[in-house]
């Protein structure tokens, strides 16, 4: 059964920073695509960025770029989202996922509140 299961998520005033980490389970974390998306109230699904097994580059959207740090630990199954100067616009739902065949999985997300 594959499981993601997010930890990390909090409370912290703007200009902090918050580590994400994504515990993964029921599949070969090494040869799978892993990523971050947020939700916040009353907007889409914003994608952040992946880390792809067979490709070290990474992508972020200016929102977050130069902030944010996508990276994984293959020993542990876990991925992480390290976030830095944090803005009160990075609050929301960050949600992981794992891309497994034709099907993606999702995990439950964990909240991030930016705010003073």
């Amino acid at each position: 059964e594959v499981q993601l299961v997010e930890s990390g998520g909090g409370l912290v005033q703007p200009g902090g920073s918050l580590r994400l980490s994504c515990a993964a389970s029921g599949f070969t974390f090494t040869s799978t695509t892993m990523g971050w998306f947020r939700q916040a109230p009353g907007k889409e699904r914003e994608f952040i960025t992946a880390s792809r097994w067979d490709n070290p580059n990474t992508y972020y959207p200016d929102s977050v770029k130069g902030r944010f740090t996508i990276s994984r630990d293959n020993a542990k199954n876990t991925l992480y989202l390290q976030m830095n100067n944090l803005k009160p616009e990075d609050t929301a739902v960050y949600i992981c996922y794992a891309d497994l065949r034709v099907s993606r999985y999702w995990g439950q997300g964990t909240q991030v509140t930016v705010s003073s």
